[in-house]
């Protein structure tokens, strides 16, 4: 794990224009690592671990939106001197991937949606959904640990018969810590993905497990007919939410086509 400007990272470089990936809310850079050992060696990819989780710092602001998030990104992107790349964000990171690319058009070649959070367009400092808020309460009540294990198995179709996804996904979410989580369950609250879409400019592609229970089809196809400019819509069968661990190859091919197309503009 590498350290640049505060943020805590995967990195494996390559030989075509940066892949960026942003994680979901109960997730790290480490989810993507499936995803990671079987994309093609050749593609330049960086998981950040979002501000507030891992080694990363967190944020000032208390009560933050996906716009604290995206100019966060901006500077880390700036330190590894990457001036465009190809943006993928998962859940929660859908919200800063989209935020990014509407504030920053010109950094942007490709993006890439997986499993969309849709968001709650709750202005800053107003009381979050009951659903929403309960995230922070059941981690305060129950601890990290605890937390992860009752949830960890929503995220992932059929677990009794992928015990190692879900193990997965339960070490991620039980690294979990305030205030990170506490941001980014805010940002969740304060998110307008929909309002984000119509405005982007960059081509849009959209991709969710079939199987999705937390993030379903209906918001990738919400998000894919709310986008202004249309990449293409994808519903990978036999996957729930944790689409990164548990469909690592399809998302992979998805998103060296990205980058290629990035690479070969």
């Amino acid at each position: 794990m590498n350290i640049t400007a505060g943020i805590s990272h995967i990195r494996r470089p390559g030989t075509t224009s940066p892949l960026v990936l942003l994680h979901g809310i109960g997730s790290d850079a480490e989810s993507w690592a499936r995803m990671i050992e079987v994309m093609d060696p050749s593609i330049d990819v960086t998981a950040w671990n979002a501000p507030g989780y891992g080694d990363s710092e967190p944020l000032t602001n208390p009560l933050p939106t996906p716009e604290d998030y995206a100019t966060r990104l901006a500077e880390f992107l700036d330190a590894l001197g990457m001036k465009r790349v190809t943006l993928a964000g998962h859940s929660l990171g859908t919200l800063f991937a989209a935020r990014f690319a509407l504030r920053y058009p010109e950094r942007v070649s490709r993006l890439a949606l997986l499993s969309p959070a849709l968001g709650y367009a709750v202005p800053p400092g107003e009381v979050l959904p009951s659903n929403v808020q309960s995230r922070v309460d059941d981690l305060q009540r129950l601890g990290a640990t605890e937390f992860a294990t009752t949830r960890a198995p929503k995220l992932v179709f059929r677990p009794e018969a992928n015990s190692d996804i879900v193990a997965g996904v339960r070490r991620a979410m039980s690294a979990i810590k305030m205030p990170g989580y506490g941001q980014a369950v805010r940002a969740l609250g304060a998110g307008t993905l929909l309002t984000d879409a119509s405005r982007i400019t960059i081509p849009i592609l959209v991709a969710c497990g079939t199987r999705d229970i937390v993030t379903p089809p209906s918001n990738a196809q919400a998000t894919y007919d709310a986008a202004l400019t249309k990449h293409s819509l994808t519903l990978i069968p036999e996957a729930g939410h944790a689409l990164p661990q548990q469909a690592p190859e399809a998302v992979a091919r998805l998103l060296e086509g990205l980058v290629r197309e990035a690479t070969d503009v």
